[in-house]
């Protein structure tokens, strides 16, 4: 994927973060802990092209500011077009698209407010959405288009075929490294190998990153384009 990400003609893009955790919960961690970022409460930043469904890359670790700079800052090496990018409210998006692109991206934010639900409701999972509010934040984003969708029924994927991020069970990474493994085989995978239900091709094809279907055979021995080239 990192060979393969570049010069990506991209329009509209999405961009969201799922949850997850390693180790232990973030409320079991004890004071010593508290400080490493390698454990506890971890999230991916996942930006998807809302047309092709690519996932260029990702990025695994704390919902910080600091991550959110870094997921822009490589979208802008991989990435040759001017686009659209829709984000949810986190507030350290703002500043990390307004450091990172500048005027050079139309970017909208999609704020949605949650109902007050009892705890027990909803402990593992957001309250039901009562309202959702568009915002234009750089550039001149098309309204109809500041949407995160696509980029979060990826994140269902996400959960449905990995079950370390299944809820409720002892199938949690116990591992950092071991949970980044994970995930970059599921969006090599995602992004080469599986077929796309309603594209039918891969996002690797639809983006014109590769032109077959990849198997797992070409990921450990390498892949036929290259050899054919060769």
């Amino acid at each position: 994927m990192d060979s393969r990400m570049m010069n990506l003609k991209v329009s509209k893009l999405q961009c969201d973060e799922i949850y997850c955790y390693v180790g232990k919960h973030q409320k079991e961690l004890t004071q010593e802990e508290m400080d490493d970022q390698f454990i506890g409460e971890q999230y991916v930043f996942v930006p998807m092209d809302a047309e092709t469904k690519l996932i260029p890359c990702f990025r695994l670790g704390k919902r910080t500011s600091q991550n959110a700079r870094s997921i822009m800052v490589e979208l802008s090496t991989r990435i040759v077009t001017r686009f659209q990018l829709s984000t949810d409210a986190f507030p350290g998006y703002y500043d990390a698209v307004d450091r990172v692109f500048g005027e050079d991206v139309d970017y909208g934010v999609l704020h949605k407010s949650y109902e007050n639900e009892p705890q027990e409701v909803h402990r593992y999972s957001p309250g039901r959405i009562i309202h959702a509010t568009k915002r234009s934040m750089i550039g001149e984003p098309d309204r109809k288009h500041i949407s995160t969708s696509y980029v979060e029924r990826q994140n269902l994927t996400m959960r449905m075929s990995m079950r370390r991020f299944t809820r409720l069970t002892n199938a949690y990474s116990k591992k950092w490294e071991n949970l980044r493994a994970a995930l970059r085989l599921h969006f090599w995978q995602y992004n080469f190998a599986r077929v796309h239900e309603s594209l039918r091709v891969t996002p690797a094809m639809e983006a014109g990153v590769t032109k077959h279907i990849w198997t797992w055979e070409e990921l450990l021995c390498g892949n036929r384009e290259e050899k054919e080239a060769a």
